[in-house]
Protein backbone atom coordinates (compact mmCIF):
# COMPACT_ATOMS: atom_id res chain seq x y z
CA UNK A 1 0.00 0.00 0.00
CA UNK A 2 1.47 3.36 -1.09
CA UNK A 3 1.91 6.16 1.44
CA UNK A 4 0.02 9.43 1.16
CA UNK A 5 3.02 11.35 -0.19
CA UNK A 6 3.78 8.82 -2.95
CA UNK A 7 3.93 10.22 -6.50
CA UNK A 8 2.59 8.88 -9.78
CA UNK A 9 4.11 9.41 -13.24
CA UNK A 10 2.01 8.27 -16.22
CA UNK A 11 3.41 5.42 -18.33
CA UNK A 12 2.75 7.35 -21.55
CA UNK A 13 5.11 10.11 -20.41
CA UNK A 14 7.64 7.70 -18.94
CA UNK A 15 7.96 5.96 -22.31
CA UNK A 16 9.20 9.20 -23.86
CA UNK A 17 12.05 9.40 -21.34
CA UNK A 18 13.02 5.74 -21.13
CA UNK A 19 15.32 5.73 -24.22
CA UNK A 20 17.49 8.38 -22.55
CA UNK A 21 18.05 6.43 -19.34
CA UNK A 22 18.48 2.95 -20.80
CA UNK A 23 21.76 1.25 -20.08
CA UNK A 24 23.73 0.30 -23.20
CA UNK A 25 23.78 -3.39 -24.10
CA UNK A 26 27.48 -3.53 -23.26
CA UNK A 27 28.05 -1.05 -20.42
CA UNK A 28 31.58 0.20 -19.83
CA UNK A 29 32.55 -1.45 -16.53
CA UNK A 30 34.91 1.37 -15.61
CA UNK A 31 32.13 3.89 -15.00
CA UNK A 32 28.36 4.03 -14.44
CA UNK A 33 25.86 5.32 -16.99
CA UNK A 34 25.64 9.02 -16.11
CA UNK A 35 22.43 11.03 -16.49
CA UNK A 36 22.82 14.75 -15.83
CA UNK A 37 19.48 16.32 -14.92
CA UNK A 38 18.41 19.63 -13.46
CA UNK A 39 15.71 22.32 -13.59
CA UNK A 40 16.51 25.75 -14.96
CA UNK A 41 14.81 29.07 -15.62
CA UNK A 42 14.56 30.68 -19.06
CA UNK A 43 17.78 32.57 -18.27
CA UNK A 44 19.64 29.35 -17.39
CA UNK A 45 19.54 29.95 -13.66
CA UNK A 46 19.30 27.18 -11.08
CA UNK A 47 18.46 29.49 -8.18
CA UNK A 48 17.98 33.16 -7.32
CA UNK A 49 21.34 33.31 -5.54
CA UNK A 50 24.02 30.95 -4.24
CA UNK A 51 22.69 28.96 -1.30
CA UNK A 52 19.08 30.02 -1.91
CA UNK A 53 16.66 27.14 -2.50
CA UNK A 54 14.47 28.08 -5.47
CA UNK A 55 11.49 26.02 -6.60
CA UNK A 56 11.33 25.82 -10.40
CA UNK A 57 9.71 22.51 -11.38
CA UNK A 58 5.95 22.15 -11.59
CA UNK A 59 4.17 19.12 -10.07
CA UNK A 60 4.36 17.03 -13.27
CA UNK A 61 8.08 17.57 -13.82
CA UNK A 62 8.73 17.00 -10.12
CA UNK A 63 7.03 13.60 -10.45
CA UNK A 64 9.25 12.99 -13.49
CA UNK A 65 12.33 13.63 -11.35
CA UNK A 66 11.26 10.96 -8.89
CA UNK A 67 10.55 8.58 -11.76
CA UNK A 68 14.09 9.13 -13.03
CA UNK A 69 15.44 8.50 -9.53
CA UNK A 70 13.66 5.15 -9.47
CA UNK A 71 15.51 4.13 -12.63
CA UNK A 72 19.03 4.82 -11.37
CA UNK A 73 21.22 3.02 -8.85
CA UNK A 74 22.40 6.27 -7.29
CA UNK A 75 21.63 9.99 -7.10
CA UNK A 76 24.55 12.40 -6.74
CA UNK A 77 24.77 15.99 -5.53
CA UNK A 78 27.60 18.28 -4.55
CA UNK A 79 28.22 19.48 -1.02
CA UNK A 80 26.83 22.94 -1.80
CA UNK A 81 23.41 21.45 -2.52
CA UNK A 82 23.62 19.22 0.56
CA UNK A 83 24.32 22.26 2.76
CA UNK A 84 21.83 24.68 1.17
CA UNK A 85 18.86 22.38 0.64
CA UNK A 86 19.19 19.55 3.18
CA UNK A 87 17.83 17.32 0.38
CA UNK A 88 16.01 14.05 0.91
CA UNK A 89 17.81 12.32 -1.99
CA UNK A 90 15.23 9.55 -2.11
CA UNK A 91 12.46 8.46 -4.46
CA UNK A 92 8.76 8.89 -3.68
CA UNK A 93 7.35 7.01 -6.67
CA UNK A 94 4.47 4.77 -5.72
CA UNK A 95 5.61 1.17 -5.61
CA UNK A 96 9.25 1.71 -4.63
CA UNK A 97 10.56 0.69 -1.23
CA UNK A 98 9.10 2.82 1.54
CA UNK A 99 6.25 3.96 -0.69
CA UNK A 100 4.33 0.74 -1.21
CA UNK A 101 7.24 -1.50 -2.13
CA UNK A 102 9.39 -3.85 -0.06
CA UNK A 103 12.45 -2.70 1.83
CA UNK A 104 14.31 -0.04 -0.14
CA UNK A 105 13.87 -1.72 -3.53
CA UNK A 106 13.88 0.96 -6.24
CA UNK A 107 15.45 3.58 -4.00
CA UNK A 108 18.62 5.24 -5.36
CA UNK A 109 21.78 5.40 -3.30
CA UNK A 110 22.40 9.01 -2.14
CA UNK A 111 25.95 10.15 -2.95
CA UNK A 112 27.34 13.48 -1.72
CA UNK A 113 30.58 14.71 -3.27
CA UNK A 114 32.34 16.76 -0.60
CA UNK A 115 36.05 17.19 -1.44
CA UNK A 116 36.91 19.32 1.61
CA UNK A 117 34.62 17.70 4.19
CA UNK A 118 32.27 20.69 4.61
CA UNK A 119 28.99 18.78 4.99
CA UNK A 120 27.96 19.02 8.66
CA UNK A 121 25.17 16.43 8.58
CA UNK A 122 23.39 15.39 11.76
CA UNK A 123 20.99 12.65 12.83
CA UNK A 124 18.20 15.09 11.91
CA UNK A 125 19.37 15.64 8.31
CA UNK A 126 16.62 14.47 5.95
CA UNK A 127 18.75 11.87 4.19
CA UNK A 128 19.75 10.35 7.54
CA UNK A 129 16.19 10.29 8.91
CA UNK A 130 14.82 8.68 5.74
CA UNK A 131 17.48 5.97 5.92
CA UNK A 132 16.42 5.21 9.50
CA UNK A 133 12.74 5.14 8.50
CA UNK A 134 13.36 2.76 5.59
CA UNK A 135 12.29 5.36 3.04
CA UNK A 136 15.70 5.79 1.47
CA UNK A 137 19.10 4.15 1.29
CA UNK A 138 21.92 5.26 3.61
CA UNK A 139 24.13 7.98 2.06
CA UNK A 140 27.66 7.62 0.75
CA UNK A 141 30.11 10.48 1.24
CA UNK A 142 32.91 10.97 -1.31
CA UNK A 143 35.73 13.14 0.00
CA UNK A 144 39.43 13.92 -0.06
CA UNK A 145 39.31 15.26 3.50
CA UNK A 146 39.85 13.37 6.73
CA UNK A 147 36.42 12.78 8.25
CA UNK A 148 36.45 12.85 12.03
CA UNK A 149 35.43 9.77 13.98
CA UNK A 150 32.15 11.24 15.27
CA UNK A 151 30.84 12.06 11.77
CA UNK A 152 32.01 8.75 10.37
CA UNK A 153 30.33 6.84 13.22
CA UNK A 154 27.07 8.74 12.71
CA UNK A 155 27.09 7.99 8.99
CA UNK A 156 27.88 4.33 9.53
CA UNK A 157 25.17 4.03 12.23
CA UNK A 158 22.50 4.23 9.51
CA UNK A 159 24.48 2.05 7.08
CA UNK A 160 26.29 4.87 5.27
CA UNK A 161 29.86 4.86 4.07
CA UNK A 162 32.80 7.21 3.50
CA UNK A 163 34.72 6.92 0.24
CA UNK A 164 38.16 8.38 0.86
CA UNK A 165 39.56 9.53 -2.48
CA UNK A 166 43.33 9.48 -2.97
CA UNK A 167 43.31 10.62 -6.58
CA UNK A 168 46.46 11.98 -8.19
CA UNK A 169 44.30 14.16 -10.43
CA UNK A 170 45.00 17.90 -10.22
CA UNK A 171 41.33 18.64 -10.89
CA UNK A 172 39.36 20.12 -7.97
CA UNK A 173 36.91 17.24 -8.38
CA UNK A 174 38.38 14.11 -10.04
CA UNK A 175 35.17 12.98 -11.73
CA UNK A 176 36.60 10.06 -13.66
CA UNK A 177 38.18 8.64 -10.51
CA UNK A 178 34.96 9.15 -8.54
CA UNK A 179 32.84 7.42 -11.17
CA UNK A 180 35.28 4.53 -11.43
CA UNK A 181 35.20 4.10 -7.64
CA UNK A 182 31.39 4.08 -7.63
CA UNK A 183 31.39 1.52 -10.45
CA UNK A 184 33.64 -0.75 -8.37
CA UNK A 185 31.11 -0.38 -5.54
CA UNK A 186 28.39 -1.77 -7.81
CA UNK A 187 26.78 1.43 -9.13
CA UNK A 188 25.81 0.86 -12.79
CA UNK A 189 23.78 4.04 -13.31
CA UNK A 190 23.88 7.40 -11.57
CA UNK A 191 21.66 10.46 -11.76
CA UNK A 192 23.52 13.72 -11.17
CA UNK A 193 21.20 16.49 -9.93
CA UNK A 194 23.44 19.38 -8.96
CA UNK A 195 24.22 21.92 -7.88
CA UNK A 196 25.77 24.58 -10.06
CA UNK A 197 29.41 23.67 -9.52
CA UNK A 198 28.79 19.99 -10.23
CA UNK A 199 26.69 20.65 -13.35
CA UNK A 200 29.09 23.18 -14.88
CA UNK A 201 32.06 20.98 -14.03
CA UNK A 202 30.56 17.94 -15.76
CA UNK A 203 29.63 20.04 -18.80
CA UNK A 204 33.20 21.29 -19.16
CA UNK A 205 35.42 20.12 -22.01
CA UNK A 206 37.41 17.91 -19.62
CA UNK A 207 34.39 15.96 -18.39
CA UNK A 208 31.80 16.25 -21.16
CA UNK A 209 32.53 12.73 -22.42
CA UNK A 210 31.69 11.26 -18.98
CA UNK A 211 28.01 12.22 -19.35
CA UNK A 212 25.79 9.79 -21.27
CA UNK A 213 22.45 11.59 -21.14
CA UNK A 214 21.11 15.05 -20.31
CA UNK A 215 17.53 15.74 -19.16
CA UNK A 216 16.75 19.39 -18.42
CA UNK A 217 13.48 20.81 -17.13
CA UNK A 218 12.94 24.37 -18.37
CA UNK A 219 10.50 26.42 -16.29
CA UNK A 220 8.67 29.42 -17.83
CA UNK A 221 10.30 32.00 -15.55
CA UNK A 222 13.19 34.45 -15.60
CA UNK A 223 15.10 34.75 -12.32
CA UNK A 224 17.34 37.68 -13.27
CA UNK A 225 21.04 38.38 -12.88
CA UNK A 226 22.92 37.27 -9.81
CA UNK A 227 21.66 33.73 -9.66
CA UNK A 228 23.46 30.40 -10.04
CA UNK A 229 23.82 29.92 -13.78
CA UNK A 230 24.40 26.85 -15.92
CA UNK A 231 27.34 27.99 -18.02
CA UNK A 232 30.42 25.73 -18.32
CA UNK A 233 33.88 27.18 -18.74
CA UNK A 234 34.74 28.36 -22.23
CA UNK A 235 36.67 26.12 -24.61
CA UNK A 236 39.74 27.79 -26.10
CA UNK A 237 41.99 26.25 -28.74
CA UNK A 238 44.86 28.16 -30.35
CA UNK A 239 43.42 31.35 -28.94
CA UNK A 240 40.04 30.79 -30.54
CA UNK A 241 36.81 30.29 -28.66
CA UNK A 242 34.88 27.16 -29.67
CA UNK A 243 31.65 25.48 -28.52
CA UNK A 244 32.05 23.18 -25.54
CA UNK A 245 29.62 20.58 -26.90
CA UNK A 246 26.06 20.01 -28.00
CA UNK A 247 23.25 17.52 -27.63
CA UNK A 248 22.16 15.09 -30.32
CA UNK A 249 19.12 12.81 -30.66
CA UNK A 250 17.11 15.60 -29.02
CA UNK A 251 13.52 15.28 -27.83
CA UNK A 252 11.25 17.90 -26.24
CA UNK A 253 8.58 16.74 -23.80
CA UNK A 254 5.83 18.99 -22.47
CA UNK A 255 4.94 18.46 -18.79
CA UNK A 256 2.34 20.91 -17.54
CA UNK A 257 3.78 24.41 -17.92
CA UNK A 258 7.35 23.07 -18.09
CA UNK A 259 9.26 21.74 -21.08
CA UNK A 260 11.76 18.91 -20.70
CA UNK A 261 14.75 18.68 -23.04
CA UNK A 262 16.30 15.24 -23.49
CA UNK A 263 19.46 14.56 -25.44
CA UNK A 264 22.78 12.78 -25.63
CA UNK A 265 26.04 14.74 -25.37
CA UNK A 266 28.12 15.07 -28.50
CA UNK A 267 31.58 16.57 -28.30
CA UNK A 268 32.38 19.32 -30.77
Amino acid sequence: MATRDALHFPATQAQQLDPYIALPSSPIPSKPFVTLTFATSLDSQLSLAPGVQTALSGPKSKAMTHYLRSKHDAILVGVGTAIADDPSLNCRMEGVGGYGGEGVVGQPRPVVVDPKGRWEFTAESKVMKLAKEGKGKPPWLVTRAVIDKEKRTLLESVGGKVFQMHSQSTSSVPWRDILEELARAGIQSIMVEGGGMVINNLLSVENFNLVDSVIVTIAPIWLGKGGVQVCPAARLEDGQRLPVGRLTDVKWVSLGEDVVLCGRPKGE
